[in-house]
């Protein structure tokens, strides 16, 4: 929802509250093959966002308009304290690897299952003869476009008989009385891991922020728009609105892209041309710093900005 459209009414009695919460508590929302995101607890909703804001008590007689205005005046100058207020608890079943990118960000409370006490989970993710990647070519750590489909065959069957193996070498350490603690360390990070991730309101935003963007790793990405389209956004509509809207679908132009704006629009006005201008006069505009450089990522980045303003042609 757009700002252009009717205001969120997020105001709810206990008793609705509740039965919300209990209605979304512990329903397992599924991701990849054999993951999943679940609420496991809540404190705080919008207007604990409000209140914490004001600092003040009660509801008195304010106006649904007025808490959503605030909480979009909040999040747009990031004005962060107040979202600390609300928190927010999962239960996450995520392959290792997607899970060390995950705890990276060092803002939550975690307490992971433990493959030194139990048995490591019987599960690994796969990927099918469709789901795999090159590498992306203007990025170290990205993805391009998909395989071919009769190499993702074969892939995908050596990573099945790669799992098994390494189960199988795991199961059997186990039976010979290895200590699971040792055993385990031959296992793929590919092998389902599950945790308990506790955050407040405002670290979690962050945290999607990044993991939801078009740039992060597709399964984290998945996992990360699970967690804000099916558990965020009902707990927290008002709260949500103005994230979709000032974070998701925003953009901030730098002092070097107002630069290259100011000195198009200039030189458009002299030759009296209008938007979309050429690439040609792009290059004219733009930074000195970027001038005689054969790459630039800040001046390509200025570029699709200014693209998706329908400023440049693209």
């Amino acid at each position: 929802m757009s700002a252009n459209d009717s205001p969120v009414d997020s105001r709810q009695t206990s008793e609705q509250r509740l039965q919300q919460v209990n209605a979304l508590r512990w329903q397992k929302f599924p991701v990849l093959d054999d993951g999943f995101v679940c609420l496991v607890d809540v404190m705080g909703d919008d207007s604990s966002v409000v209140q914490a804001a004001r600092v003040s008590y009660g509801e008195g007689t304010r106006k649904v308009s007025d808490d959503r205005t605030l909480i979009r005046y909040l999040l747009r100058h990031r004005h962060t304290t107040p979202f600390e207020m609300a928190e927010i608890k999962f239960l996450v079943r995520v392959p290792m690897d997607c899970w060390r990118q995950w705890v990276r960000h060092r803002t939550a409370n975690i307490n992971e299952y433990s493959t030194r006490y139990s048995l490591a989970i019987d599960a690994a993710q796969t990927t099918s003869s469709e789901e795999w990647r090159t590498q992306a070519e203007t990025n170290r750590q990205g993805s391009g476009a998909p395989l071919p489909s009769d190499l993702g065959q074969r892939l995908t069957a050596e990573e099945k008989q790669l799992q098994d193996q390494l189960r199988g070498v795991y199961q059997s350490r186990i039976e010979s009385g290895v200590a699971r603690e040792q055993a385990r360390k031959d296992l793929p990070l590919s092998t389902y891991t599950e945790a308990y991730w506790k955050i407040d309101l405002h670290n979690l935003l962050h945290f999607l922020a990044l993991r939801m963007d078009s740039h992060a790793q597709l399964e984290i990405r998945q996992y990360a728009t699970a967690i804000g389209q099916q558990i965020v956004a009902p707990l927290f509509p008002m709260v949500w609105e103005a994230f979709v809207d000032y974070r998701m679908n925003s953009a901030t132009l730098t002092r070097l892209d107002i630069g290259v704006i100011q000195r198009l629009m200039a030189e458009a006005s002299r030759q009296n041309a209008a938007p979309p201008y050429s690439e040609a006069a792009f290059m004219a505009a733009q930074d000195p710093a970027w001038q005689g450089l054969s790459r630039s990522r800040e001046r390509d980045e200025c570029r699709q900005r200014l693209q998706q303003f329908g400023i440049l042609e693209s």
